[in-house]
């Protein structure tokens, strides 16, 4: 791995709107590689100083390479921000970070191969797993987009590296010469309807993941919705080979950090991928064993009088909740925040393996209704700090081994992200135990 080089982007100007974690990386970035750029957001930015950054908003993009917006501004539906209109007035692409990753790369010489990994649900677990498989067979490698660290901020890899990219389907609308060797679509079910307009609109932005690749190439896709079957008629028109996610054909394996068939399905997934980039069985079943799992995804965080607590934060729709109630026989659960279209009625199959719920946040009465129409038991705690202790005092009166935090819900009700409110699920067991 090395830095890309310093004159990468040399008289060449940028366009930067969005000054969040995302935004702020990919300036840094851009001055790094030598480019000039022209930044601002509606709040006041606090980056250092740099001779060739300019703070303030503009009204002329003559002249841009790009216009790089941070990927929560939109720029098609439901209704373009006025600097997108203003791009395309004057013809000057809107990028991805992602996107600009890729040039970046081939501009710098490196033939390094990219993966990109998308789906509604299970993408960052897929990423994150992937990456660990191929960074325990020394393959060099980086992870980076929709997970954890910006793509542009990502190094410069070798020809024989692999770039292994987490894309939201905001990211997927603004690709243009991204090219992924192997790309994995997980699942699509409906969600950011709010952004996308319909299920057709967040479907055609999925597809985009698929987007310049070849014969040559890999395309990963899940079978258990409707949208990806279509998408699997357009791959084969295409010719582009693909295979779809089996997670009952699975060799054996250990994976204790990966509870439920969803993680089946994302190990299925997995597995193709690094079978393509030419890892062999024994390297994967070594990757596997010891991946540790990712924080806020069905992460078992404390264990007390023999009753585990479990961090599910990220399920932030019912279709991830799903598949957390799935992975348990009985569960005290604890949901609620701000709900997503549809509620929770899709988890109707799920309920006989609630003992009682713990409705917390915005739409806590939107939840009792259903689970009073379904019988299941529930009280209204509220917030996290009451939840807890009361689920684990009911599940200490019961045979109940499991307080399952998965609320199918955004976070944003009472904390800042789904990260926030999971990691104050840990403060609160953690208290619990001392």
């Amino acid at each position: 791995m090395s830095s890309f080089p310093h004159n990468l982007f040399s008289n060449e100007h940028f366009a930067v709107y969005g000054l969040g974690k995302n935004g702020a990386a990919v300036v840094q970035s851009l001055l790094a590689m030598g480019a000039y750029v022209h930044a601002w957001d509606d709040k006041t930015p606090s980056l250092p100083h740099h001779d060739r950054l300019t703070l303030a908003p503009i009204s002329n993009l003559t002249g841009m390479s790009a216009l790089i917006l941070s990927p929560g501004i939109p720029h098609n539906l439901p209704k373009p921000h006025p600097i997108a209109d203003l791009a395309r007035a004057q013809n000057v692409p809107i990028l991805s970070d992602a996107e600009l990753l890729f040039q970046a790369v081939r501009k710098a010489g490196s033939q390094a191969r990219f993966v990109s990994i998308t789906g509604t649900n299970g993408k960052s677990t897929t990423t994150a797993l992937l990456t660990h498989i191929l960074q325990t067979a020394h393959v060099p490698c980086a992870a980076g987009g929709n997970l954890g660290i910006a793509s542009l901020a990502l190094p410069l890899l070798p020809d024989e590296g692999v770039y292994v990219i987490e894309m939201s389907s905001y990211m997927l609308e603004r690709l243009h010469q991204f090219h992924a060797s192997t790309a994995c679509l997980l699942n699509i079910t409906p969600d950011h309807l709010d952004r996308h307009g319909d299920m057709a609109g967040y479907t055609s932005a999925k597809k985009h993941v698929f987007d310049n690749m070849t014969p040559k190439d890999l395309a990963v896709l899940g079978q258990d919705d409707p949208w990806c079957d279509a998408i699997a008629h357009d791959l084969e028109e295409r010719k582009i080979p693909f295979t779809l996610i089996d997670p009952d054909h699975l060799p054996e394996f250990e994976a204790s950090a990966l509870p439920g068939r969803h993680n089946r399905q994302n190990i299925a997934a997995v597995w193709a991928m690094a079978h393509h980039l030419g890892l062999n069985d024994k390297d994967i079943r070594s990757g596997l064993s010891s991946f540790p799992g990712l924080e806020h995804r069905l992460q078992k965080v404390a264990e007390y009088d023999g009753i585990s607590f479990v961090n599910d934060s990220k399920a932030t729709n019912a279709e991830a909740t799903s598949k957390a109630l799935a992975s348990y026989d009985r569960v005290m659960w604890i949901a609620g925040g701000v709900a997503k279209a549809g509620g929770i009625e899709m988890l109707v199959p799920w309920f006989d393996r609630i003992d009682h719920a713990f409705l917390i946040g915005q739409d806590a009465e939107l939840f009792a209704q259903t689970l009073t129409k379904h019988g299941v038991s529930f009280s209204r705690s509220e917030t996290l700090d009451k939840a807890v202790p009361e689920a684990f005092q009911k599940a200490r009166q019961s045979d109940v081994k499991t307080v399952l935090l998965s609320p199918a819900c955004a976070s944003f009700d009472q904390f800042r992200n789904f990260e926030d409110r999971g990691s104050y699920f840990v403060q609160i067991c953690k208290h619990i135990m001392s």
